[in-house]
């Protein structure tokens, strides 16, 4: 198994982001790939995701710990796939996200194609961080609307 660790700031209380990260069918906003994805039963979501020209449908399970501050998953299917998003306050209005990602580099080439080796986790590095960014740009917007601003504050002389 390989293992990815990514972060990132964002500007939105820890509650909205948890909130967000639970906004199944709002994957497809922020995750490269995911064309539907939707909630059913209690801990579980199903997507329809595009690898390439590659389509596939995958079947998660979801569990939440830490009191409202880490959400782990795992994929039910052939792709074997885990991973974990913690969330750490770093002030009222700041959250630090961090995600780990646990997948097997011949399990994802045999079911999606592409590169082997370091070019995959290259291209799995990339496509996290990307999604980390939209997420990111999603939350804070939705955030500022929010809070009832239009704009940056106003100036002050």
């Amino acid at each position: 198994m390989t293992t990815l660790e990514e972060q990132i700031d964002i500007a939105a209380p820890v509650l909205a982001t948890w909130q967000q990260l639970h906004r199944v069918h709002e994957y497809p906003r922020f995750v490269d790939g995911v064309r539907t994805a939707h909630p059913h039963g209690r801990n579980h979501a199903h997507l329809d995701v595009r690898v390439g020209t590659t389509d596939r449908s995958v079947d998660t399970e979801i569990t939440d710990h830490g009191r409202g501050r880490v959400m782990a998953w795992r994929t039910l299917d052939s792709v074997h796939l885990s991973g974990a998003f913690a969330l750490l306050p770093l002030d009222s209005r700041h959250t630090r996200l961090q995600i780990r990602l646990e997948y097997d580099p011949e399990a994802v080439h045999r079911e999606f194609g592409g590169p082997r080796g370091f070019a995959q986790a290259g291209t799995i590095e990339r496509a996290v961080r990307s999604d980390l960014e939209h997420f990111r740009g999603l939350l804070e917007a939705r955030v500022t609307a929010a809070d009832g601003h239009s704009g940056p504050p106003p100036e002050h002389p």
